[in-house]
């Protein structure tokens, strides 16, 4: 006997032990059964099934655990005002219809604002809002149309894999089936039933109806067991308005078993069992080889172990160290800075929070948080630095689906993309009609083989081989290009990329090393106060120039900004009591008399008295001038940047004479030349900082931010890239080349065996058993061929 709450009793109903099992229960009061979940200290609930005695008001379904607060706390990945996002596991995900069904669900529930599948690892990420759609109706109407999500409770893990072993008990049943029927069926093929003269009959004869009946029995578990799941997903998305690639399969076997059963009642034949029997079976064949195929090649999105993205860390001792976020551990003490994203959920222990969740919710919405108060991974700083206790250590995944959230696609849209989604959208129609006039003529022509034409065209053209040319191609290319240390948002950036003409570079933190440029300081000496409140400006900001002057300056006394205010491209200003201090141009910090000079400098003024500046003298990338030589073949290059025309002499010697130099340049400038060359005609790459650059690389074809162990995740930025493998970027856009080709190839290949297969089942030369082992065998060599082809590839990076 358990006490604890029945969702239609209410509070404190007993629950007392029924004899289903040890993990059911019944309530005394309403008489619903539930199934026990433990987990951990965590007692959990669902509907079983309905109690002698009880009303149809207390069935509410086996999702009604959902409704439990702690179970979505740490079900959720996001949960913030209206604003929830899940992430749920769908084993049910096995081709391009099903993708085009997920991430259309806004279409059939208007709370939903956004949905991604991600079809590697068959999961789908849904954003809703919880005032008008709770997350129990979404599991629910994701199981009306065929997709039932697999929720672990055991450990609160979405898309935890538990072996599936429905699909093995359905293939054993139509093996089974199928074997038997073919040995009924020999006398059938041999013409065993009369002898030679048709003077005597076997013995045969005298059973031939009940071999006939024996068939029909064996292909009614085939048909009403093994081949469920077609039938059950066709009906699904007929109801919700959704032609997908599964009802002219689930038509198919309804038309082999129909004409069958009628031939053995009429005795006009021995139909068609052998042939249902064999094509359920090799299609659930395919389907098993197909997901241990993918299985093994799921390389959808695996650079994320590899994914760079740098946060610093404050030791027990008050130390800060650069360490990646896959790193960090529960319990670890971080430090944010402005306009820096928030990687882990955390508690906020120290500074002023004003977090911007568009980067999770896709609206712009700033909201303020006080000390205590939990703040969700994906937010980004706003206010300053702040210091934050970690909850729980970071998820990659999670990180990089924030990145790749539609809202910040802008217009930049994949060709190969839109052609898969329009192929899974149009191909059963295109299907049907050429399975039915192909019948209709051999009914006028030999109606002996209509039958066999029908299945086998509704078999053949299946179009995985087509959907899964560019998953698998942008796939690996993603995982290949992010070991080589260059990571992109999306599949639709590498399209891009092969299609830039023109490249622009920013200076500052892009070609230059920061970490090899010396700094010479010439002004007024700093006292004790506005040295440790110039050291906890800087502390604050993201900015190449920043950093560099930060790890630079003597340790100092770090203390909690009052006010901070970064202003992009001009600088940085701070209020600590009665401390004031201005750090960036000179113009900013109200230096009138600036002395020329041809090198970048940082000027500081305190509480409205100018101070001094420090000058930078940059060190080059290794690799720069080659890198140019070679671009310049092929690329109008370009470098603009916000410094003065200092360096312009070295540059002019380093870089080929064609590259354009553009200084003084403020960052809505630069957004507007690349707006202009657009107009042009051109598409752009621009290669910047990630900060100062952020209208320019959100406004660019493709923007690519570098990373010098910094947190740069932004959603301007297309890609980033490692600061060390600056010298590989032509290697990285001739291999995105390579992919739009591989894609094309397989495209024609996908194209060919369509053909081919439709040439011989339209004419009646292909029977339905043949055409459902080829389906499969098309799909996987698709997949094998672009594996190979993109790994071929991968080999001539460094």
């Amino acid at each position: 006997m358990e006490h604890s709450t029945c969702f239609h009793c209410g509070l404190d109903a007993t629950l007392s032990n029924i004899t289903f099992d040890d993990k059911s229960f019944c309530c005394n009061g309403c008489k619903t059964v539930y199934e026990i979940f433990s987990v951990n200290d965590l007692t959990c609930y669902y509907d079983l099934q309905q109690a002698p005695g009880a009303t149809p008001k207390d069935i509410e379904g086996k999702y009604n655990f959902l409704g439990n607060p702690k179970i979505l706390d740490k079900l959720l990945e996001f949960n913030d005002e209206s604003v929830q996002i899940v992430s749920l596991y769908i084993p049910h995900i096995h081709c391009s219809s099903c993708i085009w069904i997920l991430e259309n669900l806004n279409k059939l529930s208007p709370a939903i604002s956004s949905s991604i599948v991600n079809f590697g690892k068959k999961t789908v990420r849904v954003t809703y809002n919880c005032e008008l759609l709770t997350t129990k109706e979404l599991v629910t109407l994701l199981s009306s149309i065929g997709y039932e999500p697999f929720i672990s409770l055991e450990d609160y893990s979405v898309g935890k894999k538990q072996v599936n072993r429905s699909l093995i008990y359905k293939l054993g049943i139509a093996g089974f089936a199928f074997g038997n029927v073919m040995f009924l069926s020999f006398p059938e093929y041999f013409d065993l039933f009369a002898n030679k003269t048709g003077t005597g009959e076997f013995w045969l004869e005298q059973y031939k109806y009940l071999f006939r009946w024996l068939m029909f029995a064996f292909s009614l578990p085939v048909v009403l067991y093994s081949s469920q799941d077609y039938f059950v997903s066709a009906y699904k998305g007929l109801r919700s308005k959704v032609l997908n690639i599964d009802v002219p399969i689930a038509l198919g076997i309804v038309v082999l078993f129909l004409r069958s059963t009628i031939e053995i009642i009429f005795d006009i034949g021995s139909g068609f069992f052998d042939s249902l029997t064999g094509l359920i079976f090799f299609l659930l064949l395919g389907k098993f080889f197909q997901q241990k195929t993918y299985a093994f090649l799921s390389f959808e999105r695996d650079y994320k172990s590899y994914f760079p993205i740098g946060i610093t860390k404050i030791t027990n001792t008050g130390e800060e160290s650069a360490i990646q976020v896959y790193d960090i551990k529960k319990g670890d003490r971080l430090l944010i800075r402005n306009e820096e994203l928030i990687p882990v959920d955390c508690v906020l222990i120290k500074g002023s929070a004003r977090i911007d969740y568009s980067f999770v919710t896709g609206e712009s919405k700033n909201v303020s948080k006080q000390s205590g108060d939990k703040l969700f991974a994906g937010g980004k700083q706003l206010d300053g630095s702040i210091e934050v206790d970690t909850l729980k250590s970071v998820e990659q995944s999670y990180l990089t689906q924030l990145w790749s959230n539609d809202v910040f696609k802008k217009d930049k849209e994949a060709a190969f993309t839109n052609l898969t989604n329009r192929i899974s959208k149009h191909f059963t129609i295109a299907i049907l009609s050429i399975a039915c006039i192909a019948t209709s003529f051999w009914l006028f022509t030999d109606s002996s083989k209509a039958l066999n034409v029908f299945t086998s065209v509704l078999i053949i053209a299946c179009p995985c081989a087509i959907a899964l040319a560019a998953p698998f191609t942008f796939g690996n290319i993603l995982r290949i290009l992010g070991k080589k240390k260059f990571y992109l948002k999306n599949a639709s950036v590498i399209e891009q990329l092969a299609k830039i003409n023109t490249i622009i570079f920013d200076k500052t933190g892009t070609i230059t090393a920061n970490k090899e440029s010396t700094i010479n300081y010439e002004g007024s000496e700093l006292s004790v106060e506005e040295a440790s409140l110039l050291k906890s400006t800087l502390r604050g900001s993201n900015h190449p120039l920043s950093r560099s002057l930060y790890n630079l300056l003597d340790e100092h006394n770090i203390v909690a900004l009052d006010t901070y205010e970064e202003s992009i491209g001009k600088g940085i200003e701070a209020q600590y009591k009665n401390q004031h201090i201005k750090v960036g141009s000179a113009p900013f910090v109200g230096c009138v008399t600036e002395t020329p000079t041809l090198n970048t400098t940082v000027h500081i003024s305190a509480n409205n008295k100018y101070k001094g500046k420090f000058t930078f003298y940059n060190a080059y990338r290794k690799g720069l001038s080659q890198l140019f030589n070679i671009l310049k073949k092929e690329y109008d290059l370009a470098i603009i940047s916000g410094d003065n025309e200092g360096e312009k002499d070295n540059l002019t010697k380093l870089l080929p004479t064609k590259t354009k130099l553009l200084f003084n340049q403020k960052p809505e400038d630069k957004l507007e030349y690349i707006k202009y060359h657009q107009g042009e005609g051109a598409n752009v790459m621009m290669v910047g900082d990630g900060l100062n650059d952020a209208g320019a690389l959100a406004q660019s074809n493709v923007g690519i931010a570098i990373s010098e162990n910094v947190n740069v995740f932004s959603p301007a930025c297309d890609a980033i890239l490692d600061a060390a493998k600056f010298n590989q970027l032509y290697n990285y856009i001739n291999v995105s080349k390579s992919a739009i080709k591989i894609i094309k190839w397989s495209f024609v290949l996908s194209f060919i065996y369509n053909v081919i297969g439709l040439c011989f089942a339209v004419t009646g030369q292909l029977a339905p058993v043949v055409a459902a082992i080829l389906m499969p065998l098309s799909s996987i060599s698709i997949v094998v061929f672009t594996t190979i082809t993109t790994n071929l590839v991968g080999r001539k990076l460094n």
